[in-house]
């Protein structure tokens, strides 16, 4: 039986450079970078280079809401993110045939932190509980599904929704990822001094570390085709791996990674000479991003322009995958491949081609991939397609 095909009929990103994929996508083909250097003792004790959310900005967009002091920051973004989507791809929320996917690592993990304790229900820390507000304020009737796996869980829960469309549970799937910058995202992070005192570098000589971001990711993946479009987007195909190496450090090998691009271009029954650009994790860890090097060479990719979206936004941790896929989405259609901000001469044992200057260049077929704690790792294949 045929595969129903599944187009990307809405999209949005809410991040330190805007509040729409518009804006953002603007800034990053300016080369702006929302990472700065931040001075806030209440989520670290000292200066830290991250990517914030303009507190001034989510409350002016939150007036919109119904009953917005009813939610976390957090919630508030992404009721914001989904309720643009929504908007633009005229979902109806209500119906049977519509689900909620979120995805996050840690959720409203902040609501812990002494300055915000006694503010919401204690359970709303729970990642379900948090889902559930959000089902409630769409009225949708289906219970959400949350997907928390590392640094994967934006790709990964795509590729959920994938696999649930293909099996035509659902007519429409929004597909939501995001995380906030936190005294415990940052103080864990800390401990592996995995932290950069300075913007960070993917695939750089000189990188040493990450800088962490906060962002939603929004995505409505549907099986109906968009109409009066002459151009669309389609998730072609995507699969996951676990490289089982060790609870915080990637493959050796780069295996694990490889797998899942391996079965991610047999699941869209594409082949790597198909592939036109790479949006990578790229978090400008020293070991993830030689890992990176080692499974793009044994997927035989090493041509492939690719790029590593942290330097611009940080590393957004739940909603990392989502908004990446997003920007890489606006490559296809704008057939322009961004720089990969911060790098400037290649510091990995296997050369890759990291773009070092923003071009034109046509594109239809484009591979994103993520990597994270546990071994997980993800890869899926967006294609451009005409009428």
């Amino acid at each position: 039986m045929k595969q129903p095909t599944i187009y990307i009929t809405a999209d949005n990103i809410i991040s330190s450079l805007g509040f729409t994929t518009k804006a953002n996508w603007e800034n990053i083909v300016a080369e702006q970078t929302g990472v700065e250097c931040h001075h806030d003792t209440s989520i670290y004790p000292s200066p830290v280079w991250i990517s914030k959310i303009k507190e001034e900005t989510l409350k002016e967009a939150s007036n919109g809401l119904q009953n917005p002091m009813q939610y976390s920051k957090l919630e508030q973004l992404f009721l914001l993110s989904i309720k643009d989507v929504v908007e633009s791809a005229k979902v109806d929320t209500s119906a049977a045939d519509t689900l909620i996917i979120i995805a996050s690592t840690k959720g409203n993990i902040d609501l812990l932190e002494h300055k915000n304790q006694n503010k919401f229900p204690s359970n709303r820390v729970q990642l379900g509980t948090m889902a559930e507000e959000i089902q409630h304020y769409f009225n949708n009737p289906n219970t959400p599904l949350v997907v928390c796996n590392a640094c994967i869980s934006g790709v990964l829960a795509m590729d959920v929704a994938k696999r649930l469309l293909r099996k035509k549970k659902y007519k429409n799937i929004i597909v939501t990822g995001g995380d906030l910058v936190s005294e415990f995202t940052l103080s864990g992070f800390q401990s592996f001094k995995a932290m950069s005192d300075a913007p960070c570098k993917p695939y750089d000589k000189n990188r040493v570390g990450i800088n962490l971001g906060e962002g939603i990711g929004t995505v409505v993946l549907s099986t109906q085709k968009p109409e009066h479009q002459e151009e669309f987007i389609t998730l072609e195909g995507g699969a996951s791996s676990n490289d089982a190496n060790h609870i915080s450090g990637p493959s050796r090998t780069g295996d694990g990674l490889f797998i899942a691009i391996d079965k991610a271009l047999k699941d869209s029954a594409c082949s790597s000479t198909e592939i036109d650009y790479m949006s990578m994790h790229g978090t400008a860890t020293l070991y993830n991003d030689e890992m990176e090097s080692k499974a793009i060479a044994l997927a035989n990719l090493q041509e492939v322009p690719l790029n590593s979206l942290k330097g611009y936004i940080g590393h957004t941790l739940g909603a990392a995958g989502l908004i990446e896929s997003i920007v890489a989405i606006q490559s296809l259609k704008n057939n322009l491949l961004y720089r990969s901000l911060g790098f400037e001469e290649l510091g990995v044992p296997v050369a890759i081609n990291v773009i070092k200057e923003t071009s034109a260049m046509p594109l239809r077929k484009c591979l994103k991939t993520a990597s994270g704690f546990g071994g997980c790792n993800a890869a899926m294949v967006f294609a451009k397609s005409s009428i």
